[in-house]
C-alpha cells in the first residue's frame, strides 16, 4: 500500500487495515513454519506496511492533541 493512499483514510479505516495486515503476517509466519511459503520477501513487505500504517495512526493521534 502506498503512503499517498493512506493519507486519505480515516483512523478507523487505518485500524481495519492494520488488523488485516497483522492477520496476513500471522498467516505468512505459519506458512513459513510449515515450509509452504515460497516467496519469503512477502514477510518483509507486510512488516513494512504494518509500520507504515502505525506511523500514520500515530501522526493522526498527534494531530488531534
Amino acid at each position: 500500500m502506498d503512503a499517498s493512499e493512506m493519507k486519505g483514510k480515516s483512523a478507523d479505516e487505518l485500524t481495519q487495515e492494520l488488523q488485516s495486515l497483522l492477520r496476513a503476517q500471522f498467516n505468512l509466519r505459519m506458512q513459513k513454519a510449515t515450509q509452504q511459503l515460497t516467496n519469503t520477501s512477502q514477510i518483509k513487505k507486510v512488516r513494512r506496511d504494518i509500520a507504515r500504517v502505525r506511523t500514520f495512526l500515530n501522526q493522526k493521534a498527534q494531530a488531534k492533541v
